[in-house]
């Protein structure tokens, strides 16, 4: 998870990143078996200003691209302005 935030942390420069690990919420689940983590981020940024809702979460899965299906199975993103909170 800390490669995770660092990541996050190194490409938006953000006012805000929580990310929080929910894989113990989808013990069980088949994604699970592969060892990928199911994550919960809110994340604000001036990187998603006047940006839409799909490309916000199309440059934080850019970002994390290399992780994903590996040490990431399912992520829920808020992906926010500063303008917006």
């Amino acid at each position: 998870m800390d490669k995770i935030r660092a990541r996050l942390v190194e490409t938006f420069t953000p006012l805000e990143c929580l990310l929080e690990d929910e894989s113990a919420l989808h013990a069980g689940h088949a994604g699970a078996a592969s060892g990928g983590g199911h994550f919960r981020l809110r994340i604000i940024s001036t990187q998603f200003e006047k940006q839409s809702r799909i490309h916000r979460h199309r440059l934080v899965y850019d970002c994390l691209d290399d992780m994903m299906h590996t040490e990431i199975h399912a992520l829920a993103i808020t992906a926010l302005a500063p303008s917006e909170i």
